[in-house]
C-alpha cells in the first residue's frame, strides 16, 4: 500500500490484544471444532494438506477467534471497503497503519476478508510466503508498475464458506494490480480458461479497473487439481463502477468475482492486512522455480544464507529434497550471527525444493520454502516478430515442459515489464510471463528431451521494428524504456547474465533491404552482447531474413550482408529458407515455426553438445564459375558436401546478374555442388543471385531440411 495511513497509538493495541486472547479463550471452550488445523510438526512433507470446508459454515465471522494459526501475526493495516474505489494512483483510505512494526523485515504475509451480505456473515483467513519486502506494498496497488503476478508457497486458507478449499502447505497464485486486465491468461495456470475471468488472466496497460485476487491453483503443470479464486477484491482503480468482492470462486460468471459490481450487496466489507515479523535476514536465496546455470561440473551451487536478529533463535536448520531423497543440515545460531548453506545441485530433469527453518524458545517455524529449483543452460532469443514466434496457425503447446522456463515478461510496455519471477515457459502467448516463442519452445524442449537438462529461454523480441531499436544506450543500459535495458534488467534479475550459452537473432523485416544501417547496428549490438550478455563460450547465431520487407523476395542485398556475418562478424548463420508453412512475413506451427525449431537444435546441438555435424549447417555458396567457354553452364561450390534434394522448378529462384539469360535447371552434383543449366550463353553476366521466394517451395534442402542461403550477386568466375 501507499500514501499516508492513520496510525493507531499501541496502547491501544495492547488492549485489541487482550480482547482478542478472551475471545480467543471463549472460542476454544465454545468451539473447539473451529480451530484452524494443528501447528505443523519440526519437519513437513512436502505434500500439501487439503481438506473442504463443511456444508454448514463455521460459526463466527472473525478470522482472529477462528483461526489459531494466525499466532504470530501482527495486523499491519486494515480497510473498510467501500462501494465504489475510484483509487487510481492514489492511496486507499486504510483506517489504521502500523507498518513500522515490521520494518525490521516479515517472513509470512496474511489477509482477513470479512464480507457480510445476503449469504451472512462471511470470512476467510489466507496466509502465504511474502512477495514483497516492503509493507508498504501488501495492500490493493493502485500506481502504475506495482505488478503482482506469480505463484506463491505455502499458502494457508480456513473460511466459513462452504466449498472453499481450505488447509496448509497449498499452492497458490496471486493476481494484484491496478490496471485493466482480460480473459485471455498468461498459461502458467492449469485449469484456467480464456473466456472467463479466473486465477489466469492478461494484463492490459490501462490503469482502469484493478484485481487484488488470491487463488489456490494445482502444484504442478499440468495438475488435476482445477484453480480456486480465496479472495478477490476488484474494480478498486475504476472511475465509476462498483467494487467487485467476493470469498470462494463465484458460483455463476467469472469465477475470479470480475464485473460482479456488488460491493452493495454487503453491509460489511473489511480487510485487515497482516505480517509476521521475521527472526533473520534474508541475504542469499533461491527463487520459485529458478534455474541456475550450469556450470562445467554439470551443477550449480545454491546458496542460503543471512543473519539471525532474534536471540530466541538456537539453530537454523536447511533440508532440501528432490523426489524421494532428502539431505538436512543445521547450523547453531545466536543473535546477530551469520549463517550459510551452499547445496550443490545437478542438471538433470530433477526439482530441488528448499525449507529453512528456525529453532529455538517459541519460534520452532518454517521461514523459507522456495521450490522447483532446478539447473540447466540458459539461451536469449532477440529480433522482431518471427522471434516472437507468437502463434498463427497450429499449436505448441505439447513442446511444454515444467522443465523449461522463462524469466519475467518480453512486453514492451515499460510499466508491466516490472514484474519478475520465473515461470514455465510458453511458445503460442506473446507478451506474458514465460512467452518464449513457437520455434524458442521447440528448440529447447528437442535439448531437455536429448540431453536430460532443463532450459530456460529469455525472449527480449519486439514486432515491427528496426535495428536501431535494439540498441544499448551507453548513459543507460538498464532503461525500461528501451528494448536492451528491459532485456538487460530481466537477465539480471535471473541471475544468468553472462552465463548465456547462446544469442539468437532474428530481425531485418523492418529494415527494408538497408544494409548498411542494418549492419552497423548488429555489429554495435554484437559488440554489446560480448560484453555484458555472454561470456568467452557464448555462441551467437543470426537467422537469415526470408524477405526485408516482409512479402518482398526481389530484394537481397540485406540477406547477402547476412550471409556473409558469419565470415565477417563470427556468428553462425541459419536459414529461413524451406519452410512452406510462410505467409509472406511470418510461419505457421507446421512446416514452419516448428522445423525452424528443429534446424536451430540441429546446429546448437553440433556446436554445444557434440551432436551430429553431417547434413546440419544450411546450405551456403563458397563461389561461382562457368564450366566452359560457351558460358551456358554455371556450378555453384558450396561449403559443405552435405548431398542436397533439389526439388523440381527451382530453377526459377536462380538469375544471373548482368545477363538477360535465365536458369532453366538444377542439379546437385557429388562434392558440394549444385550445375546450373542456362537458357543460352551468358555473355556479360557479372554474377549469380538466389532470393528465394515467399509461400511454400519448391527448395534446395539438406537432410536435416534446411533451405539453401539467400546470396546476391555471387561473382562468376571464368571458366578453367
Amino acid at each position: 500500500m501507499t500514501g499516508r495511513l492513520r496510525s493507531v497509538p499501541r496502547t491501544a493495541w495492547v488492549a485489541l490484544g487482550l480482547v482478542v486472547l478472551l475471545l480467543l479463550s471463549i472460542a476454544v471452550a465454545v468451539w473447539p471444532s473451529t480451530r484452524s488445523p494443528r501447528p505443523e510438526a519440526a519437519w513437513s512433507a512436502p505434500e500439501a494438506r487439503r481438506s473442504t470446508s463443511p456444508v454448514v459454515p463455521v460459526d463466527g465471522t472473525s478470522c482472529a477467534a477462528n483461526v489459531a494459526g494466525m499466532a504470530g501475526f501482527t495486523p499491519v493495516a486494515a480497510l473498510d471497503l467501500p462501494a465504489q474505489g475510484n483509487w487510481q494512483a492514489q492511496a486507499p483510505a486504510y483506517a489504521f497503519d502500523d507498518t513500522t512494526a515490521v520494518a525490521g523485515g516479515f517472513d509470512r504475509v496474511g489477509y482477513c476478508l470479512e464480507l457480510t451480505g445476503p449469504a451472512g456473515p462471511q470470512w476467510v483467513w489466507t496466509a502465504m510466503e511474502p512477495f514483497t519486502t516492503d509493507a508498504r506494498r501488501l495492500g490493493p496497488p493502485t500506481r502504475a508498475g506495482q505488478i503482482v503476478q506469480q505463484r506463491v508457497n505455502d499458502v494457508e486458507v480456513a473460511t466459513n464458506v462452504k466449498g472453499l478449499t481450505t488447509g496448509t502447505g497449498l499452492p497458490g497464485y496471486l493476481e494484484m494490480w491496478p490496471n485493466s486486465y482480460g480473459p485471455d491468461g498468461t498459461g502458467q495456470i492449469s485449469g484456467a480458461v480464456a473466456d472467463r475471468y479466473d486465477a489466469d488472466d492478461e494484463i492490459h496497460p490501462a490503469l482502469a479497473y484493478g484485481s487484488f485476487q488470491v487463488h489456490l491453483v494445482g502444484g504442478t503443470r499440468p495438475s488435476p487439481t482445477p484453480p480456486q479464486t480465496v479472495l478477490a477484491i476488484n474494480g478498486f482503480t475504476s472511475p465509476s463502477g462498483p467494487l467487485s468482492l467476493g470469498i470462494g470462486s463465484a458460483p455463476t460468471g467469472n469465477p475470479d468475482w470480475t464485473l460482479a459490481g456488488n460491493a452493495a450487496e454487503f453491509s460489511r466489507r473489511h480487510l485487515t492486512i497482516y505480517a509476521r515479523s521475521s527472526v533473520l535476514t534474508l541475504t542469499r536465496h533461491p527463487l520459485d522455480r529458478q534455474l541456475f546455470p550450469r556450470d562445467a561440473g554439470n551443477g550449480a551451487v545454491v546458496t542460503v544464507a543471512g543473519e539471525v536478529k532474534d536471540a530466541r533463535v538456537r539453530a537454523v536448520q536447511l533440508k532440501v529434497t528432490s523426489g524421494a531423497d532428502g539431505w538436512e543440515y543445521s547450523s547453531p545460531a545466536t543473535d546477530g550471527r551469520d549463517f550459510s548453506f551452499r547445496y550443490r545441485i545437478t542438471a538433470a530433469l530433477r526439482e530441488y525444493r528448499f525449507e529453512l527453518r528456525v529453532l529455538g524458545d517459541g519460534v520452532n517455524r518454517r521461514v523459507g520454502l522456495w521450490e522447483g529449483v532446478v539447473a540447466g543452460d540458459v539461451y536469449v532469443i532477440q529480433g522482431q516478430s518471427n522471434a516472437l514466434a507468437t502463434m498463427q496457425q497450429g499449436s505448441s503447446a505439447a513442446e511444454e515442459s515444467p522443465f523449461i522456463r522463462s524469466y519475467g515478461s518480453p512486453t514492451d510496455d515499460p510499466t508491466l515489464s516490472s514484474g519478475r519471477g520465473w515461470n514455465y515457459a510458453t511458445g503460442d502467448l506473446v507478451r506474458q510471463p514465460g512467452s518464449v516463442g513457437q520455434w524458442g519452445i521447440r528448440m529447447a524442449h528437442r535439448i531437455m528431451d536429448t540431453y536430460q537438462v532443463p532450459v530456460a529461454v529469455i525472449n527480449g523480441a519486439e514486432k515491427s521494428r528496426p535495428i536501431s531499436h535494439f540498441q544499448r544506450v551507453a548513459a543507460r543500459p538498464d532503461d525500461p524504456h528501451t528494448n536492451y535495458g528491459r532485456l538487460r534488467q530481466r537477465l539480471t534479475a535471473a541471475g544468468v547474465i553472462g552465463h548465456v550459452r547462446a544469442v539468437l537473432w532474428y530481425q531485418g523485416e523492418s529494415d527494408n533491404d538497408n544494409v548498411t544501417a542494418h549492419v552497423a547496428g548488429f555489429t554495435a549490438l554484437l559488440r554489446d552482447w560480448h560484453a555484458e550478455i555472454g561470456d568467452r563460450n557464448t555462441r551467437y547465431y543470426v537467422f537469415q531474413v526470408r524477405t526485408s520487407p516482409c512479402d518482398n523476395s526481389t530484394t537481397g542485398r540485406l540477406r547477402e550482408a547476412q550471409r556473409r556475418m558469419g565470415d565477417t562478424l563470427g556468428v553462425t548463420v541459419l536459414s529461413t529458407n524451406g519452410l512452406s508453412g510462410h505467409d509472406g512475413c511470418h510461419y505457421a506451427w507446421e512446416q514452419g515455426y516448428r522445423e525452424l525449431g528443429d534446424h536451430t537444435f540441429a546446429v546448437v546441438a553440433r556446436d554445444l553438445y557434440g551432436g551430429p555435424s553431417g547434413g546440419v549447417a544450411p546450405p551456403n555458396p563458397r563461389s561461382a564459375a562457368f564450366t566452359d567457354a560457351r558460358r551456358s553452364e554455371v556450378v555453384v561450390q558450396l561449403r559443405s558436401d552435405d548431398p542436397l534434394t533439389v526439388d523440381p522448378g527451382v530453377a526459377g529462384d536462380f538469375r544471373i546478374e548482368g545477363s538477360p539469360v535465365t536458369v532453366v535447371g538444377v542439379a546437385y552434383r557429388p562434392g558440394g555442388q549444385l550445375v546450373l543449366a542456362l537458357s543460352g550463353p551468358a555473355d556479360g553476366a557479372t554474377g549469380v543471385s538466389y532470393l528465394s521466394h515467399v509461400g511454400a517451395g519448391p527448395w534446395i534442402v539438406n537432410a536435416a531440411g534446411a533451405g539453401l542461403l539467400a546470396f546476391a550477386s555471387l561473382p562468376i568466375r571464368a571458366a578453367p
